[in-house]
């Protein structure tokens, strides 16, 4: 897929913007979140965009997994066992970015149900 030239994720993963990138591979892109929420709260996205996480799983699941192990990656180099996994899809859960992205928060305790 193309970038969409208005994504700031788009923007970050190709360059044009600043990110604090923590680990890059072939599909994916991980960077601190600018509104962290934990003490480690970083994005995982996929380098082709797509708008949600139900969009990429239909369209590449093998990168819609990785994601979930590049974040497992992140957090176990930051000495995280602990740690949550959260997508937002769609504006009434508070997906502000639509370039697929998965929240890896870590670093403090979390309750269930959350929000």
């Amino acid at each position: 897929m193309q970038p969409v030239e208005d994504c700031l994720f788009c923007k970050i993963v190709a360059g044009e913007i600043p990110g604090d990138i923590v680990l890059e591979t072939e599909h994916t892109v991980a960077f601190r979140d600018l509104n962290a929420q934990a003490p480690t709260h970083v994005l995982v996205v996929p380098r082709d965009h797509y708008a949600n996480a139900a969009e990429l799983a239909a369209a590449d699941p093998a990168v819609s997994a990785e994601l979930v192990t590049a974040a497992a990656a992140v957090a176990a180099e930051a000495g995280y066992d602990d740690y949550r996994l959260v997508y937002n899809t769609g504006t009434g859960v508070g997906q502000s970015v639509f370039h697929t992205h998965l929240h890896l928060l870590a670093g403090r305790p979390m309750t269930w149900p959350p929000g």
